[in-house]
């Protein structure tokens, strides 16, 4: 008899020296990632689902879409209401989906997986996502193929909980590369107005804001490199009182960060989300950052988290 299955499939191991991280074969999701045994994202047992959505790779859009409905070409869509509470389609086709290993050696893996045509999405898409180890931390590299006959708007994100190591989530310090914000409904957290320019406590987080106290559901705009910044990266990230931290670093196409504080993450208690997306919920009807991609056609883009 063979052994059960985690729920989350297969697990997969990379390593570089003292770095070490995991990866899931159901959603393709980061599952672990430490240095010098260090953690620097929350984790959690293979055997359950991913709290709180970690790690999800969110294809072929992030976030909500309201009531799952969506036009192409003047053709209505609809998508299965995968948060019904709420009468939303969240977080892409993917996120539940085995996907394949494509390579794997000792510091990095490959995976591929389709998104077919189905209710609610005209248009095949073939995407991968690849994670890598070396000297600086851990680099992700998400592909996405239009496998279809005509062009198709899509978003990524991804859905990380960084962590700077043992440090409590209150008593770390958040810093945000993002100028707007998004107001939503409380309810459905759907738009309702458009992005807006930081206000009050908001703009804190241009400098950096401790996370106590502080609770997040929230989508922030206008992310964009430091005028200064020689990679011209999109940089964000949680210090704890030592000065310790973790940076999250994106490629200036994830415009949006979508910031969560979860209350009652396994094993841990408060932590929190930091999701770079290309484009903010609700994307498919509002249109806001959308990648249109021409059939036969590709598109590449990175992101990746490094201990400081």
């Amino acid at each position: 008899m063979n052994d059960p299955v985690p729920a989350t499939g297969r697990q997969f191991e990379i390593a570089h020296g003292a770095a070490r991280a995991v990866v899931t074969e159901v959603g393709a999701a980061l599952r672990a990632f430490e240095v010098d045994g260090v953690a620097y994202s929350e984790s959690y047992h293979p055997d359950r689902l991913p709290p709180g959505a970690a790690g999800g790779v969110l294809v072929p859009w992030p976030n909500r879409v309201a009531d799952g409905r969506w036009v192409l070409e003047r053709e209505p869509q609809q998508l299965a209401l995968t948060e019904p509470d709420r009468h939303n389609a969240i977080h892409g086709l993917l996120r539940h989906t085995v996907w394949t290993v494509v390579e794997h050696a000792e510091s990095t893996i490959v995976l591929h997986a389709m998104v077919p045509v189905q209710p609610g999405w005209p248009v095949p898409l073939l995407t991968s996502i690849g994670y890598a180890l070396d000297e600086s931390g851990l680099t992700v590299t998400h592909t996405v193929e239009n496998l279809g006959a005509r062009a198709v708007p899509f978003g990524v994100g991804v859905h990380p909980y960084p962590r700077a190591g043992s440090a409590e989530t209150d008593d770390c310090t958040l810093k945000l590369a993002a100028a707007t914000v998004l107001p939503v409904d409380p309810e459905r957290l759907l738009p309702v107005r458009p992005p807006r320019s930081l206000e009050g406590d908001e703009q804190e987080f241009r400098r950096g804001r401790r996370l106590a106290g502080v609770l997040l559901d929230t989508a922030f705009g206008g992310a964009e490199p430091l005028p200064d910044d020689p990679d011209e990266l999109v940089r964000h990230s949680l210090t704890a009182p030592s000065g310790h931290g973790v940076e999250l670093w994106a490629d200036p196409v994830f415009k949006w960060v979508q910031v969560y504080t979860a209350d009652e993450f396994p094993g841990r208690g408060r932590a929190v989300a930091i999701e770079p997306m290309t484009c903010p919920p609700d994307a498919l009807n509002s249109g806001i950052d959308l990648i249109a991609l021409p059939p036969g056609e590709n598109w590449i883009a990175q992101w990746g988290l490094r201990p400081f």
